[in-house]
């Protein structure tokens, strides 16, 4: 380890805390050796936040170290016995949050025997988040073991007010230890032994230069436009700098999304506008010529044209598209000219530079291919560009590009098409083994990492600059000292690449001055960690502070005791974040797998609960006449919950939610009234957010008996609800579920054997027994079918939807002969 990871090391393995580190230092390595560290039977450790990429790669890089017994990974196949065992056997434990919940809250796991719990990516950790969750439940019961958490996103911490005290008040730790890439030790380590660092500043041609200028002007209007038509928004953030950086899409869901129902439609389509902007810009750089003119050109349609906010009509949009078909064919203004193709810049400095190593290689006399060539691009499909220019020519390669694009069955989806698997593939360029790996959008996120120590490059060329990467390259270079590396720095001067990459280290560096600043000021209590019983997160009263007041608090705690809430949750919902707020509030979770709704209250109310989006989905596939069906049925007060999120507008309208269009949001407000006229039972509860749900919740448990759990398991829905929904006629099956001796046990056999009403009242009280397969229900079916004053009634006329149909069953298909 270098010093500064070693002294971070040091640091948290002394003190719990939370550990934020700028990205591409070597934050995974102090991860891994304390994980090496707990890697023993003796310890038991939880490891909350981490992706299964991720746990793949701790566990091979722990492998490799030769480190016995390596860390367990547990999913949903392990039985609960099995999982019970690999508690008690020790060592580092990853698991998926909701698995961690339940068996936390079953007694399931031995709480109070863990020695402490790693969270990866702390970022991420709010009040509401299942790790949250587990990390209260675990503070109740265990006093003594260690919270160590870790984080490589400053940025993160700058939304939001005191957004990193929220954090470490729910990872229940007092220290925070900063270390940005310009901390003293970082940068003395780091000097020691630098790369060979070549940067190359390319010019944009003329052609690049306009449209650049061109996309500039267009941002820059639609982002003057989004300010004059919304004077009361609070859109410091919204600059043309920020339009340029890779964060630009969460600024504009942070500022606007908690009022994007109360924006007019040109204030949304002026959101857009800079989306497709910013990606023009993008392309500009990163597509080829003949690529780059398809894209625009697919933008110059009336139909884009009439979306738009009112670009188009400017005069630099014309500039653009003008520029963009210069670039592929000249100057010349005829349909069928000659294509004259612009080169990208960066192949013939990415061409050269192959040429220059060649030649090194040859004047040093050493042999080939012991060096290796590491050439990092921004995706997959940048790579798969760079692969075909390097073994052929960027002239061929641009004529093979126009050649498709004006071929009929082509189109821009398949121009885009790159195959992800060849990423890695080397390619042979003048003998030299070249390896072409993507910054982003590989399957594992730690290829590049692998390659860069397992490939052990001398050369690296960097046609896509990224801050982490560059970062990397310096920890590798620092490491690995016996190998000097050489890297070329590729980037356009005075472009918006440049800029970009520029922002994003200027955003880094704000972030880590405020948490510096808010560190010297932070005022921590000392309870923060939750080692004592009365932490206020553990009290879990629902009252007011005035409330909590008026009652002393012997009284208090027992009259707690004798009042206990219970509510008995399916284990699906445990993905939510209602469960950890019902906790909260003082509620005990029974976490079992029901059939019929989601929450158990009382032992008459039942509750489905759904989401915006669930519930549009339920509507649109019959799901949830099935489950208000069932509802119905086994219980007395059922249900529906509708949920909204606590960040968004709380109404059905809305591109978030539903579409623009107002027959959408029509269709589904006119299910919602059928399904209440079908089911008068049914109660709906609309809910802006989960802690207004858990409040709800608590009120309507208030003076009544806490639930059943055994008998909340045991009540199964129907099967055939579901897979045969289509297969009968509805207003058929409806009125034989109200016939006396019909249930939702035997209806399927009836609808199933008997073709039509007429057979019903043919058959004898011993078939009817036969086919019910209970002699009651078949009593009480005959007398109510051959009661003098039923029997007029029913063979007057037909019912429901097959009145006035001769020759149909009730399935709706022809009698059989």
């Amino acid at each position: 380890m270098l010093d500064f990871e070693n002294q971070m090391f040091l640091d948290i393995l002394n003190e719990d805390g939370l550990v934020v580190a700028a990205k591409g230092i070597g934050l995974e390595s102090v991860f891994i050796n304390l994980l090496k560290v707990y890697s023993d039977a003796g310890n038991l450790v939880i490891v909350l936040g981490t992706t299964s990429k991720e746990e793949e790669f701790f566990i091979s890089e722990l492998e490799s170290m030769g480190v016995k017994p390596l860390p367990k990974l547990l999913s949903s196949e392990f039985s609960v016995n099995d999982r019970q065992s690999v508690y008690m056997e020790g060592g580092v434990i990853f698991s998926s949050s909701r698995i961690l919940v339940v068996d936390m809250l079953m007694d399931r796991m031995p709480i109070d025997l863990i020695t402490g719990v790693l969270v990866y990516k702390a970022h991420r950790i709010i009040e509401t988040s299942q790790e949250a969750f587990i990390l209260r439940l675990y503070r109740q019961k265990n006093k003594k073991g260690f919270i160590k958490a870790f984080s490589s996103s400053p940025v993160s911490f700058t939304r939001g007010f005191s957004q990193v005290t929220r954090v470490m008040k729910s990872l229940y730790v007092r220290h925070l230890f900063l270390w940005p890439r310009f901390h003293a030790t970082i940068q003395s380590t780091l000097k020691e032994n630098q790369p060979d660092v070549i940067e190359l500043r390319l010019p944009l041609t003329p052609y690049m230069v306009t449209i650049q200028t061109a996309i500039l002007d267009l941002i820059h209007f639609s982002v003057k436009e989004l300010r004059r038509i919304n004077p009361s928004l609070d859109l410091d953030e919204m600059t043309v700098e920020n339009a340029l950086s890779k964060c630009f899409k969460k600024i504009i869901k942070f500022q606007l999304e908690p009022v994007w129902h109360q924006l007019s439609g040109k204030t949304k389509q002026l959101v857009e506008d800079l989306g497709t902007l910013r990606n023009l810009l993008l392309n500009l750089t990163q597509y080829d010529c003949v690529t780059f003119n398809v894209v625009v050109k697919s933008l110059r349609t009336t139909e884009r044209a009439l979306k738009t906010a009112g670009w188009m009509l400017l005069d630099a949009a014309e500039n653009l598209f003008l520029t963009a078909r210069a670039r592929v064919y000249g100057k010349s203004l005829e349909e069928n000219a000659k294509p004259d193709l612009e080169e990208n810049p960066k192949w013939t400095a990415l061409t050269e530079i192959m040429k220059e190593i060649r030649l090194e290689i040859d004047a040093q006399g050493e042999v080939f291919p012991s060096i290796k060539t590491l050439i990092v691009a921004e995706d997959d499909r940048t790579c798969h560009q760079l692969r075909q220019i390097l073994e052929s020519d960027s002239q061929d390669f641009l004529k093979k590009i126009f050649t498709k694009s004006n071929s009929p069955k082509d189109s821009i989806e398949k121009q885009e098409q790159s195959n992800p698997s060849e990423a890695v593939e080397s390619v042979e360029f003048i003998r030299e083994p070249v390896i072409i790996q993507p910054l982003k959008g590989a399957a594992d996120p730690y290829a590049l990492h692998r390659i860069l120590y397992q490939l052990c490059p001398r050369f690296v060329i960097m046609y896509d600059c990224e801050v982490a990467f560059v970062r990397q390259v310096e920890v590798y270079q620092a490491i690995h000292k016996e190998h000097a590396v050489r890297v070329y720095f590729l980037f356009y001067d005075a472009s918006a690449e440049e800029q970009s990459y520029l922002t994003s280290l200027r955003r880094e560096k704000e972030a880590f001055e405020m948490l510096i600043r808010e560190k010297a000021t932070m005022v921590i209590p000392e309870d923060r960690e939750g080692r004592t019983d009365d932490h206020p997160d553990f009290v879990r009263d629902p009252r007011k502070a005035s409330e909590m007041a008026l009652v002393p608090l012997d009284t208090r705690q027992m009259s707690r005791k004798d009042t206990r809430q219970v509510v008995v949750v399916d284990m699906r919902e445990f993905r939510s974040e209602l469960p950890s707020l019902l906790h909260r509030r003082g509620i005990d979770i029974l976490p079992i797998t029901i059939e019929v709704g989601d929450y158990i209250l009382t032992p008459d109310i039942c509750v489905e609960r759904k989401s915006l989006n669930d519930l549009i989905g339920s509507l649109n596939s019959g799901r949830l006449y099935s489950q208000s069906q069932e509802m119905c049925r086994h219980y007395v007060k059922p249900m529906l919950l509708i949920e909204f999120d606590h960040d968004k507008p709380f109404a059905l309208q809305g591109k978030y939610y539903l579409s623009n269009d107002a027959s959408s949001l029509t269709d589904v407000t006119s299910r919602l009234q059928l399904l209440t006229l079908h089911f008068p039972k049914l109660r709906i509860v609309w809910s802006p957010g989960p802690y207004a749900t858990a409040e709800i919740f608590e009120e309507l448990k208030k003076g009544r008996d806490q639930p059943d759990p055994v008998k909340a398991a045991s009540i199964s829905s129907d099967a055939y609800t579901e897979k045969n929904a289509e297969k009968y006629n509805p207003a058929i099956h409806d009125f034989m579920m109200k016939l006396p001796g019909i249930n939702s046990k035997n209806i399927r056999r009836v609808l199933n054997k008997v073709e039509d009403l007429g057979q019903l009242l043919s058959l004898s009280l011993e078939e009817l027994h036969e086919l019910l397969e209970n002699g009651t229900n078949a009593k009480e079916l005959w007398d109510a079918l051959h009661s003098s004053q039923h029997l007029a009634v029913l063979q007057a006329e037909p019912t429901g939807k097959n009145k006035g149909k001769k020759g149909k069953s009730w399935r709706g298909k022809p009698r059989r002969p």
